[in-house]
């Protein structure tokens, strides 16, 4: 599937503006020629953006039209929750020829992203191997080398000769034609990785080599259950553009490519920032049922706005204080904001360092600690700014004591909170991604009013002149 942020390319000049009532218009008038022209003409991003905004019979008129193997190409430039929505609307004969000539990994994710009884029925109407392999994919997590790996790949055995293999590849042009091939598999009679082929060690060797003395032996692999985190690393430790999946036995399920392992990682950065913001139940795009996308939002607004309520309370506490030094609200929100900012960047931290396995969720102590140390400097980096800044607007040395010290203050509660938080979430089973930022925000608005306010009404004498 196309990453959505691609569909960022679709103002760039030269772009159609509003490709998708062309394209509605072919999709009525029925030539197909002319349809496959005009997608040809276009970006992947603006087949994107014209498919994403036809209505559902426009939609389906455009993709009954076109060749399977052209309509897949179009369902490929989706992001993968509106490819799987597109795929919903057709009947089960047809959606079958179009996610038949998808890759292996991208039907496993659409068909995924259907309900069982959509996914089943298409699945009926493929050819049984395909309906097998979509079925065996799609038992994987997203987030596991058996999740991100592809089945096309060029699988031979020890015995075979250069002179087998070309003949291999010239009689299955037409299959292997789509395979993204870097390498070739050597796998004995029982399905055990036995080597790697480079393909260019066939170039310029006799053809009557055996494979056994060209390939690679003792390959390094990774198992169909190996999680992203690791499958990072690995990636990130060595120049590799793939890897052989495995089974517990050492069977070769498929090929993990390092651009899949990008894309995941991306996906679960983009997925947690939009949970942190408030987007609960998974990716959202505009052209989603408007009452789902409201009930999905407010789910996540409602909670927050009573957790909001304390906040308020503890400027309805001290109002008197405040109505004695208005000069107070000109820093409340300055305070809170600045304490909030530094607590997310603790929260992005350990957000970053627990999807790697950089630290535990038990190890709490220590990550407070790193916090704290960070905190000292720049709470009293930015107290002593601030502070400043209101000696400046007031005149009243007073008035800036109260505010440094209250945003020293709140800046060491604020990570400390941002560092912790995530790792309690996760240790005890719940999203840290989801639950994190309301917590934060509330807290560190809660205790930035308390602070300035609290110090204000011990120093009130000095600040009212």
């Amino acid at each position: 599937m196309t990453d959505p942020t691609d569909l960022e390319l679709v103002d760039e000049p030269g772009s159609s503006d509003r490709p998708w009532e062309e394209l509605s218009r072919l999709a009525e008038q029925g030539d197909a020629d002319h349809l496959e022209e005009f997608l040809s003409e276009l970006s992947t991003a603006d087949q994107a953006l014209a498919l994403s905004r036809l209505d559902d019979s426009h939609r389906v008129q455009v993709l009954e039209r076109l060749d399977a193997d052209d309509a897949a190409d179009l369902i490929g430039a989706l992001p993968e929750i509106q490819a799987a929505e597109a795929i919903a609307l057709l009947q089960p004969d047809t959606a079958a020829a179009i996610v038949n000539e998808l890759p292996s990994d991208e039907q496993a994710d659409v068909l995924g992203d259907l309900s069982n009884q959509q996914a089943e029925a298409i699945l009926d109407v493929m050819p049984a191997l395909e309906a097998v392999a979509v079925r065996e994919l799609a038992a994987y997590d997203d987030n596991v080398a058996g999740g991100l790996m592809v089945l096309e790949m060029l699988r031979f055995t020890p015995e075979m000769t250069v002179s087998d293999v070309i003949s291999e590849l010239n009689s299955n042009l037409d299959v292997y034609s789509d395979f993204d091939i870097r390498y070739a598999y050597v796998c004995d009679s029982e399905g055990l990785l036995v080597g790697v082929l480079p393909m260019q060690n066939l170039l310029f060797v006799k053809r009557s080599s055996r494979l056994s003395d060209l390939m690679i032996t003792n390959p390094i692999s990774v198992r169909d259950t190996t999680p992203l985190a690791e499958l990072s690393a690995l990636f990130d430790s060595h120049n590799f553009l793939g890897v052989p999946v495995v089974d517990q036995d050492g069977r070769l399920k498929g090929i993990l490519h390092r651009e899949a392992v990008n894309y995941e990682e991306t996906r679960a950065a983009e997925n947690d920032y939009l949970k942190s913001q408030g987007i609960v139940g998974g990716e959202e795009l505009r052209s989603m049922p408007l009452w789902l996308r409201a009930r999905r939002r407010l789910s996540w607004l409602s909670i927050n706005i009573l957790l909001n309520i304390g906040a308020a309370g503890v400027i309805a506490y001290f109002q008197e204080t405040l109505q004695e030094v208005i000069a107070l609200a000109v820093f409340l929100p300055i305070i809170s904001d600045m304490s909030g900012c530094s607590g997310n960047q603790a929260v992005a931290v350990s957000m970053r360092e627990l999807s790697l396995g950089l630290v535990r969720p038990s190890e709490v102590f220590r990550v407070w600690w790193k916090e704290v140390t960070v905190g000292l400097i720049n709470g009293f980096a930015l107290g002593v700014l601030v502070a400043i800044v209101a000696v400046i607007f007031n005149g009243n040395g007073y008035l800036g004591l109260v505010v440094g010290i209250a945003l020293f203050a709140n800046t060491v509660v604020a990570v400390s909170i941002g560092g912790v938080v995530p790792l309690v979430l996760k240790r005890y089973g719940f999203d840290p991604a989801v639950a994190s930022g309301p917590l934060l925000t509330t807290v560190t608005d809660m205790c930035g009013f308390f602070f300035v306010l609290g110090l204000a009404t011990l120093l009130l004498s000095r600040l009212v002149v």
